[in-house]
């Protein structure tokens, strides 16, 4: 068993460039554990300025110099930043205010509609069961009041952390595009000049990653904005903060159009009750979902993530249970990278084949 061991770690380790590929992973995951409270406007603003090189990079192959590209591309990020910060999020945030002011009187319809149910099914279901229910329902709206008053009362400290974020991170995202190959050169002395692996997970996961992460910034938009003008449409109440959950669902693929789908059939329902117009708002969800999935994700991710479902859903687990939203955002793009490694991961076998004589 030992030597069995044994020639497994000299296969797969034995290499320089396995170490350090072992050593920069423990490094990171080190870092973001312990430190990633700390350094969250540093990762926010290096991820976005990841983000936005590729339009810095399409600028500069058109003739304009760096530093004009990045002015461009950092002006427009600004704009759409504070239509965000300005525009969306006091409308989400009223939205969700009256929606939290409205949960008694939805109560009130839930047990009217529940009440219902013991007449038309009696020998299943039973008034103290509805009764019971909607108890329970009261004690968690009671807590999350509870939780609410909590948060508005720690309001303050929260707003000077948001405003130092807000002002910190757009400015490291313009020093990361504007001294890009500077920081570039800096990384790069550290590292041994033999970085053959490294070299080639790079270039694979810079591919499949930029292209994924854009894509899905791309998708959050255009279906939070046809869920949006949709649910105006058919004059759906909360159809921001709505959209802006269906739009933010098509991070977790598979799972978050699931999750959703409740809260929009809840909103629909206890404003339309059970009528037609009731059914309008989830055909046009469902063909929102259908579209997005049969011809958007096709069409902005063709070729870019060759995972399979179970492998997707185990690094969201997994990644987001470690940290959070941005572990499930990038859930898949850090399990494109596990693939990579693996892939690239140098071993004696490939080792003694490079030194074969030919």
């Amino acid at each position: 068993m030992i030597e069995l061991v044994s020639d497994w770690y000299k296969r797969h380790f034995s290499h320089p460039e396995a170490m350090l590929l072992v050593v920069l992973l423990v490094a990171g995951f080190v870092l973001v554990i312990f430190l990633g409270d700390m350094l969250v406007p540093v990762l926010a603003a290096l991820v976005i300025a990841y983000l936005l090189e590729g339009s810095v990079h399409y600028l500069e192959t058109h003739g304009l110099s760096r530093i004009v590209a990045v002015a461009i591309v950092f002006t427009v990020f600004l704009t759409i930043l504070a239509f965000l910060v300005i525009g969306l999020a006091p409308i989400v945030s009223r939205q969700l205010t009256n929606f939290v002011q409205d949960l008694p009187r939805m109560i009130s319809q839930w047990r009217e509609l529940l009440l219902r149910l013991p007449e038309t099914y009696p020998n299943f279901i039973t008034t103290p069961q509805i009764d019971e229910v909607i108890n329970t329902i009261r004690s968690e709206i009671s807590v999350l009041g509870q939780s609410a008053l909590t948060l508005s009362l720690a309001s303050i400290p929260i707003m000077v952390t948001v405003l130092v974020y807000l002002i910190l991170g757009p400015v490291l995202v313009f020093f990361f595009l504007k001294d890009k190959n500077e920081l570039a050169a800096w990384l790069s002395a550290f590292l041994p000049k033999d970085r053959r692996v490294l070299v080639e997970v790079w270039h694979d996961v810079d591919d499949q990653i930029g292209n994924y992460v854009r894509g899905k910034v791309y998708e959050i938009f255009i279906v939070g904005s046809v869920t949006y003008a949709s649910f105006a449409l058919l004059g759906l109440s909360y159809a921001p903060m709505l959209a802006v959950l269906v739009g933010l669902s098509v991070i977790v693929p598979y799972i978050g159009a699931a999750v959703i789908t409740l809260p929009v059939a809840v909103a629909a329902y206890i404003q339309f009750g059970g009528g037609a117009d009731f059914n309008w708002i989830m055909v046009a969800y469902a063909i929102i979902q259908a579209l997005d999935g049969n011809l958007l994700v096709p069409l902005l991710f063709s070729d870019v993530v060759n995972l399979h479902p179970i492998a997707i859903i185990v690094a969201v687990l997994v990644f987001g249970g470690l940290w959070g939203f941005w572990g499930v955002f990038f859930a898949i793009p850090l399990a494109t990278l596990v693939k990579s490694l693996l892939k690239a991961w140098p071993s004696r076998v490939d080792v003694e084949a490079e030194a074969a004589p030919t």
